[in-house]
């Protein structure tokens, strides 16, 4: 499973600050972060089935996804993760592609997916589990944000966990610039686990118990199973975009940043909401 936290339109110097684990067997073939052909997307790549878990452009969008933790699954269900992909090279606006997503939401396993705009500060959520199967799409308010394997606002002990700690990090920072790799290693590295009687029971609790933290790490009857690597996104007022990713390469970890400056872009405020912070749950299974 994977978690994602997130700060939309909420900060004086970032229209988004976004923190990424993706979960998943150390067998899957996995490339590190990188601009793709064409010069365009930047994503870490799934080897296997193509796709990607967290991509941005050089015009500003950004799209991350959350498999959605079920017993039932199709067996042969479309990649979840050329979802991201296909609305980076689409150029359609988040809503219109949400909209092009719902039409074929019944071809994929359970999944939440978020669509970015910067330049038209837009974000929408797609989730194709809202109830019983259906889809919906729904408008990302600013605040505070954590995404894991259940729909948006369902309180999972360790995303309410991460959401506190990001929110107890941002507001020691104040105003002032975010200490990237620091948010990281306090957040995103957390090894610490449910009770069992807080695990969702979607499945058995000896499965559901090593992925109860943050930072997941644990042996599987298919093998050798958690944290494959660890993204930072953080996109600036000023246009600028650094992205930080931290993975698992032959069983060492490496790390490396790449940054670059979206393009066409007007500078803007970002305004601050004086009301209380609205937090967004979401978590994500392989």
């Amino acid at each position: 499973m994977c978690i994602a936290v997130f700060l939309w339109q909420a900060h004086p110097l970032y229209p988004l600050i976004l923190l990424q684990n993706r979960d998943e067997y150390h067998s899957r073939p996995t490339r590190p972060l990188a601009w793709w052909e064409g010069g365009q997307v930047l994503a870490g790549r799934d080897e296997l089935a193509g796709g990607t878990w967290l991509a941005c452009s050089r015009d500003g969008r950004v799209a991350f996804l959350t498999n959605f933790r079920e017993v039932k699954k199709l067996p042969e269900a479309k990649s979840r993760g050329d979802l991201p992909v296909r609305f980076l090279q689409s150029k359609k606006k988040p809503a219109e592609f949400a909209e092009e997503v719902v039409k074929e939401a019944d071809q994929y396993n359970g999944f939440n997916l978020i669509l970015t705009d910067i330049g038209s500060k837009t974000m929408v959520y797609v989730t194709n589990r809202a109830k019983e199967g259906d889809c919906s799409v729904t408008k990302v308010e600013p605040g505070t944000h954590v995404l894991t394997n259940a729909t948006l606002n369902s309180p999972w002990p360790k995303a309410e966990r991460l959401g506190t700690n990001f929110k107890e990090l941002l507001s020691k920072n104040g105003e002032k610039e975010v200490p990237m790799k620091e948010m990281v290693e306090k957040l995103m590295m957390n090894t610490v686990k449910d009770d069992e009687s807080m695990l969702p029971h979607i499945h058995p609790p000896e499965w559901e118990y090593p992925l109860s933290s943050v930072f997941v790490d644990s042996d599987s009857p298919l093998g050798r199973y958690g944290t494959r690597s660890i993204s930072a996104l953080f996109v600036k007022t000023t246009g600028g975009v650094d992205f930080y990713e931290r993975h698992l390469e032959n069983e060492l970890w490496k790390e490396q940043t790449l940054t670059y400056q979206i393009e066409d872009y007007e500078q803007s405020e970002v305004r601050i909401s004086a009301g209380p912070t609205k937090s967004v749950w979401l978590i994500c299974q392989e």
